[in-house]
């Protein structure tokens, strides 16, 4: 197996260079949702701690988010936190139920105002304070360490709607409704995300990911009116502090040449878009992150690793590609498959970069 480097340094790791569209040795892979429910390590301590407890003391998000570089050897490590504590630090009262999700006090009236870095320093420490531990305590130590925020019209969507919707109805009427008072929404959320991942970046992360879950509600010239100027101006500032960013959404490939505006390093594409097409749309200036159905891990092996090569003849052999899930893997995966899966893909992947 083709693993991790263990003298590499961070900026030298594969998953680095893909997101550069450099040559890799292999195929690098780590998957959203990592960690979590279907880890029998991250269901011991759930046990014992709420999802709140998990996310806010520092200890424990740090083991969360170890568990499944030690268990699966992935290429890349993501913090473990959430994108809803933001809006807590900007006012907004939130819990998390274990039966109907997080639950956020709908805005209303309010408009939230952008915070300072040292605002943000003080309110969300505990996820910094995370990022310093992993950096201390990731081994291999080539491994690099991805910090996350929501896109500004996805923390929008849950700000306004007050709960998880799929189809973010309230919200986007909402904001088509009062465009002016949406733009000051959304343009203090995207100062406000941009400056807790540079902070991020700043604290550890070696690469930062912007997920716009709700992106793919919006008709195509809703969202250059309304989510790509906001996530735009996020990656913008994040990019200040010299990493990767990659900028993830779902339900939206059919307007995969409007992510490329958002001015991310990466773009990150669900099991819905055609990889090979994606691939050709976005041209060279971006690399590729994705694409295989989460659901597939729930099949059989044999079938999980027919989907797994699809996926790498999807993304050719071109530079800057990272294998990923089209979403987060789901709970009631077999871990197995999932190491299984990251032992094929590095050993079955083309060398990115290296051969026409």
């Amino acid at each position: 197996m083709r693993g991790v480097v263990d003298d590499a340094l961070p900026t030298d790791a594969r998953f680095l260079r893909a997101c550069r569209r450099l040559p890799v040795d292999a195929t690098p892979i780590w998957l959203m949702r990592q960690a979590g429910r279907y880890m029998t390590e991250y269901q011991e301590l759930r046990r014992r701690y709420s999802f709140e407890q998990l996310l806010t003391q520092p200890e424990l998000a740090c083991e969360v988010t170890l568990q499944p570089v030690r268990a699966l050897g992935v290429d890349a490590a993501i913090v473990f936190s959430d994108i809803l504590p933001i809006l807590r630090a900007m006012g907004m009262s939130l819990r998390y139920d274990d039966s109907a999700g997080p639950q956020l006090e709908p805005l209303g009236d309010r408009e939230p105002a952008a915070l300072s870095f040292s605002e943000l320093e003080e309110r969300l420490g505990y996820t910094l304070q995370t990022l310093r531990l992993v950096k201390r305590e990731l081994t291999p130590p080539g491994v690099p360490l991805i910090g996350f925020a929501g896109a500004p019209f996805t923390l929008a969507c849950y700000a306004l709607e007050g709960r998880p919707s799929s189809a973010c109805t309230l919200a986007r009427g909402l904001l088509l409704a009062h465009p002016e008072r949406g733009r000051r929404l959304l343009a203090a959320l995207a100062d406000t995300v941009g400056r807790h991942l540079v902070l991020q970046a700043r604290t550890g992360a070696d690469a930062l990911q912007l997920f716009d879950t709700w992106a793919g509600t919006l008709a195509a010239a809703d969202y250059r009116e309304l989510a790509l100027p906001a996530a735009r101006r996020a990656i913008a500032l994040a990019r200040e502090a010299g990493v990767p960013v990659i900028y993830f959404s779902t339900q939206t490939g059919g307007m995969l040449e409007l992510l490329a505006e958002t001015g991310a390093d990466v773009i990150g594409v669900d099991w819905r878009t055609d990889l090979a097409a994606a691939r050709r749309r976005l041209g060279g200036s971006v690399a590729v992150q994705g694409n295989l159905d989460p659901a597939a891990l729930l099949a059989s092996w044999e079938t999980l690793a027919e989907r797994a090569r699809a996926v790498l003849r999807a993304a050719g052999r071109g530079p800057g590609f990272i294998f990923n899930l089209g979403h987060g893997v789901l709970p009631g995966t077999d871990p197995d498959n999932v190491r299984r899966l990251v032992e094929l893909v590095h050993e079955e992947s083309p060398l990115s970069g290296l051969e026409d």
